[in-house]
């Protein structure tokens, strides 16, 4: 292929990233320094205590040439590229993992605040909104704690304040207790305070509804206020070369809006992996999702984040759930898979590991899964990649990007 043909090809190519929140594939060398165990690994301890996953698509792909996974085989003949990225940055929590991702390396982690945030920060934060107290100040499971402290709260009308593996700052309020725009209104409050050295990575606004007993978190009125990455992204590249980039999920929250051109919050992996076959199928009016004011010509990059496995099931020890999460995935994958143009790249990978199966309910560091399908590109075993941001390479390469920050490309294409 010569270069003239290579460009022209390139300019119609189209990239879809899947991240599977929290879903690792062993102990990284460094998992001691993290607290985590060398016997911690996300996807294969779940697969042994529920008896096998059923994954045929990732499967064909080349999942169960990775590592030995209960109910994955080995393919014979991969379809796809397959290997593990070993994370670079000082950290192991959501933001860390999806900047490396699209090329940024973090030497210096978030804060953690393991026993609560100081008084600090809770006397200001309940001075300067006016919520009169708070309740909880401590991390915990974000399900469980609404049945700990609901009725209090709807009783007192305080804020439960909690945090968790991530470096986050999270609020929830029942809905009928405090409107929706007034907890948003005390996070902006939370995120102006939450700087230097308590700047958590991200503060959540995390609403509910329901009676004593039975409540439920409202995924898809949850908000993110986020530090912004530290430096152009390759989304920022994706978008100044003049493709549009969706980011579908908490992806606008985690890059702060830099670098999209459109994006669309989803309350289940359900809604997201339907929302990303729809954007393959160009079966979405584009203009109901838009949020900057570039316009480009044609959608370059779909970035979709699965956050199920983490939030849902991974901090709450859910084995089973966390199981049925990944194989509804594998279902839709088919679906996706079958939709892809020739001139598509998808890469399935994650962010960080949440191991079902560890002590606690922390993340844990771990390397992490690295699959992926098009008809241009062959099959392939890239191995150990050090770094997650070999995705943001690759993606360089396909896209015929350029492309100045970390990561190296680990795509072949066929001439």
């Amino acid at each position: 292929m010569n270069e003239e043909s290579k460009n022209g090809e390139s300019k119609k190519r189209r990239a879809i990233v899947l991240v599977v929140d929290g879903c690792g594939i062993g102990a990284a060398p460094d998992h001691a320094e993290f607290g985590d165990s060398a016997d911690c690994n996300s996807l294969a301890n779940c697969a042994r205590e529920v008896g096998g996953l059923a994954l045929p698509n990732m499967a064909k792909l080349g999942l169960g040439n990775i590592t030995s996974v209960a109910g994955v085989a080995p393919a014979a003949n991969p379809t796809g590229i397959f290997g593990r990225l070993q994370e670079e940055s000082n950290g192991k929590d959501t933001q860390t993992g999806h900047w490396e991702m699209m090329g940024i390396i973090s030497p210096t982690a978030f804060p953690m605040f393991y026993e609560g945030f100081p008084p600090e920060v809770i006397d200001r934060f309940i001075a300067e909104t006016g919520c009169k107290g708070i309740l909880c100040n401590k991390p915990a499971s974000g399900t469980v704690i609404l049945d700990e402290l609901g009725d209090e709260h709807r009783r007192t009308g305080f804020p439960i304040v909690y945090t968790s593996g991530d470096s986050v700052f999270q609020v929830a309020t029942h809905v009928d207790v405090v409107p929706l725009a007034t907890l948003y209104k005390w996070c902006e409050i939370a995120r102006k305070i939450l700087d230097g050295p308590y700047r958590v990575g991200r503060v959540i606004a995390r609403p509910f509804n329901g009676e004593s007993g039975h409540y439920k978190r409202l995924s898809g009125d949850r908000h993110d206020y986020a530090v912004p990455p530290p430096a152009k992204t390759f989304l920022d590249n994706t978008l100044d070369s003049g493709l549009g980039v969706f980011g579908i999920g908490k992806i606008e929250d985690i890059f702060v809006g830099n670098g999209l051109s459109h994006a669309k919050h989803t309350g289940t992996n359900a809604e997201g992996l339907e929302l990303t076959l729809k954007a393959i199928a160009n079966d979405i009016d584009m203009n109901t999702v838009q949020i900057g004011s570039t316009r480009p010509d044609r959608m370059g990059l779909i970035f979709t984040n699965l956050v199920d496995t983490d939030s849902l099931y991974g901090h709450r020890r859910d084995v089973k759930g966390y199981g049925q999460a990944l194989e509804e995935i594998d279902q839709w994958l088919g679906r996706i898979m079958a939709a892809m143009q020739p001139d598509d790249l998808l890469l399935i990978s994650s962010d960080h590991g949440n191991d079902p199966t560890a002590p606690g309910t922390d993340h844990t560091r771990e390397f992490v899964p690295l699959i992926g399908y098009s008809p241009s590109v062959a099959s392939a075993d890239i191995g150990i990649r050090h770094g997650f941001a070999d995705i943001a390479g690759s993606l360089s390469s396909w896209l015929n990007i350029g492309w100045t920050g970390a990561g190296q490309s680990f795509i072949q294409v066929q001439g």
